[in-house]
């Protein structure tokens, strides 16, 4: 006997039936929700929602048992039923995956609600939503999106496709766009096959798409042009400020007002200069220095004073809030702030009178900190060096405060040795820069590595970003904790330093990791013993991705890289609204004021977290564009590399030569077929039983690129010893 149970609705193929199921789910939804306490069968609800066609009747039964096995309705006798508060609602971000599911980060160490293509409705990747939790997967829950809080993409570049009524925008970006619906009297003259920018106006609950219009054609546009604002577009990363905000800021001007010089601690005479790259137009920061009486030193850390400006709820605080921080692709800069501040009136420029807000101490020549103060401060930069001009000082040559810059780097030297002595992670970060010619075409790739000058600056960075945070965060007797935007970095989770410790027996190498701590001192010491050696960048890598990302939040749990207590951003208002509002928040404690942050600040940390992922996804994927640029022309030509990753459809190379990574497809291995072996992190000859791993040598010919897909298709030539 064939057991009982609920019938299931059948999938509805036809279009017009999806749109009137849409539109039937959100109103029965509403009607429920508006008549919490009602007992409602089929029949009632589809009196009520004047539902009279026979298969409109047959849709409102299938919705009403869907909505039941959810959770937002319970049944109450037969095909009765009632509205249900037990359904659990989360919000957070969603992040879609190529075969079209989805998942919502909830953070705070939470797991992440799987959505099902079916369940994604009308958000999109990126979305603020708000998910019904249907049920759980063993330890993954699941849920359905029932609301897009906020819509964080509105703008998409694709092509335009015309057809006899309407035409659509197809994204470029199949992941974060979805295909737009543009009738023909918003089209704004654009023409078939043409890339455009394009807005969603409007998304009807009914429709299948979003509708939209064409914001800009970009055919005059060069590729590189288009392929930037696609991927700054593609982020939801805005490209040009509003009127109301440019017109704000063209209000500012660069005279200092003197009543409010008379208010600050004047430093316009105390020796004060920057040190920045070479191509740096925005100033955040500056150090002065001077030998006081008794034989300590006097040092500055002074910060643009980016607050004096930029008012709360004005248009460019909202619009520094919105974009959250500067995003650095290798052609250009997209400014948190607009230009007239961020390149003029807060940049630290040199020979000119600037406002500030400084961390300053006094410092014996051992690095003992004897006083502190913070406050606002007027100064003037006597000069400006590039991190190269630094260096050179630093290496022995002759420069411009030779004496000022060494005893700097003397006491920088002991605060880092300080710091990896308390477990900081010693990352040495590598950068690839691209020289550009007049046209921005990619001439030369440059290997960043940080040296002296950089870690002196970092240095009095982190102390001045350290101590701040402490004056605010630690606890005062009597005195409620004070709402803070830390910066955070959890300790690793040991699964993942359990993998790194596998992935590195590969290499013959080894990782104490009974405790976070014993983790870092070992992976520091291992770094420091291979720093010489092939596999070093990938173990590095490696050791990073084995790590937790650091974050902003308001729940101080340390910073586990540097191994501080208290850690917070205070050094970069111009780039970062992180540090705006620290310098918000550690004038209110200056001037015994209310804080008037609290439930607010929370959310701003998820979204200045959230907007520096979307920073970094941009400039990483403008990054790989300008490699597949620079080889394009090399076609045919060999080069030697390392092994610096492997999967399971091919061998990834980076290019000694040039530091572009490219990849060998796993059926292009010549000689025998090959097979990625997860367990052993290696590529496998199933007859020959040869072996590829991470850090090998090889010979490679570059075989084809696409600038488009981001890709640079590799042949292995041979194999170094």
């Amino acid at each position: 006997m064939k057991k009982m149970g609920k019938k299931k609705p059948k999938k509805i193929k036809d279009k017009s039936t999806k749109k009137l199921k849409t539109g039937l789910y959100h109103i029965i939804r509403k009607l429920f929700e508006q008549h919490q306490d009602a007992l409602l069968n089929y029949k009632q609800v589809c009196t009520l929602l004047h539902v009279h066609e026979s298969e409109s009747r047959k849709l409102v039964v299938a919705l009403l048992r869907e909505l039941e096995t959810e959770g937002f309705l319970r049944k109450s006798g037969h095909e009765t039923y009632q509205f249900s508060n037990q359904t659990e609602t989360v919000e957070g971000e969603l992040e879609l995956t190529q075969r079209g599911s989805g998942f919502v980060n909830l953070g705070k160490n939470q797991a992440d609600v799987f959505i099902a293509p079916h369940n994604i409705g009308q958000a999109i990747h990126g979305d603020i939503v708000r998910v019904a939790l249907i049920k759980k997967s063993g330890n993954r829950p699941e849920g359905k999106v029932m609301e897009v809080v906020s819509r964080e993409r509105t703008q998409f570049v694709g092509t335009i496709h015309m057809y006899d009524k309407h035409a659509f925008l197809i994204p470029d970006n199949t992941k974060t766009g979805v295909k737009i619906y543009i009738p023909f009297e918003k089209l704004n003259k654009a023409k078939n096959k043409d890339k455009a920018l394009v807005k969603i106006t409007v998304w009807p609950k009914s429709a299948e798409f979003p509708f939209g219009e064409v914001i800009q054609t970009l055919g005059g546009n060069s590729i590189h042009d288009n392929e930037m604002i696609s991927i700054l577009v593609s982020q939801g990363i805005p490209i040009e400020f509003d009127a109301d905000v440019m017109s704000e800021a063209e209000q500012v001007t660069l005279e200092l007002d003197p009543v409010e010089v008379a208010k600050r601690r004047d430093f316009r005479d105390i020796l004060t200069f920057t040190i920045d790259p070479v191509d740096a137009k925005d100033f955040d920061d500056a150090l002065s220095i001077q030998k006081l009486e008794n034989g300590h030193y006097e040092i500055g850390v002074h910060i643009a004073d980016v607050s004096q400006y930029v008012k709360p709820d004005s248009a460019m605080d909202k619009e520094a809030l919105k974009r959250g921080n500067s995003v650095y692709l290798v052609d250009r800069v997209i400014p948190m702030l607009p230009e007239q501040l961020s390149n003029m009136v807060c940049s630290l420029r040199p020979k000119e009178d600037k406002f500030t807000f400084s961390a300053v101490f006094e410092i014996d020549e051992k690095g003992k900190i004897y006083k502190e103060w913070f406050g606002k401060t007027v100064i003037h930069s006597d000069h400006r060096f590039t991190y190269e001009d630094a260096q050179e000082i630093l290496e022995g040559a002759d420069g411009p405060y030779k004496e000022e810059l060494h005893i700097l780097d003397k006491l920088a030297k002991i605060y880092r040795k300080e710091r990896f002595k308390k477990g900081a992670l010693m990352i040495n970060s590598e950068e690839i820069r691209f020289k550009l010619d007049e046209n921005k075409e990619p001439v030369d790739v440059v290997v960043k590595v940080s040296k002296d000058a950089h870690q002196l600056i970092e240095e009095f960075m982190l102390l001045a970003n350290k101590h701040v945070a402490m004056f605010v965060g630690k606890p005062q007797k009597g005195k409620d904790p004070v709402p803070f935007v830390y910066r955070v970095h959890d300790k690793p989770d040991p699964e993942k330093i359990a993998l790194f410790s596998l992935f590195l027996d590969k290499f013959g190498y080894s990782l104490e990791f009974t405790s976070p701590e014993k983790a870092a001192q070992s992976i520091n010491k291992l770094l420091n013993d291979i720093r010489l050696k092939n596999e070093y960048n990938i173990i590095q890598q490696m050791a990073i991705r084995s790590m937790a990302k650091a974050t902003y939040d308001t729940d101080n749990i340390g910073h586990y890289g540097l191994a501080f207590e208290y850690y917070g951003h205070f050094t970069s208002p111009i780039r970062r609204y992180a540090d705006l509002m620290v310098h918000r928040i550690l004038l209110e404690c200056l001037e015994n004021k209310p804080h008037k942050y609290n439930q607010v600040l929370e959310d701003i940390c998820k979204r200045i977290s959230r907007t520096e992922r979307k920073a970094t996804e941009a400039e990483r994927e403008s990054n790989k564009y300008f490699q597949v640029v620079f080889v394009h022309d090399k076609i045919g030509e060999e080069f030697d590399g390392i092994v610096s990753g492997l999967a399971e459809f091919g061998l990834f190379v980076r290019m000694n030569e040039n530091a572009c990574e490219g990849m060998v497809p796993l059926q292009a291995l010549p000689g025998d077929r090959y097979s990625f072996d997860e367990k052993t992190m290696t590529i496998v000859g199933q007859k020959t039983g040869r072996t590829f791993h991470f850090g090998d040598s090889v010979r490679v010919k570059i075989s084809e690129v696409s600038p488009k897909k981001r890709t640079i298709d590799l042949e292995l030539v041979s194999v170094g010893e």
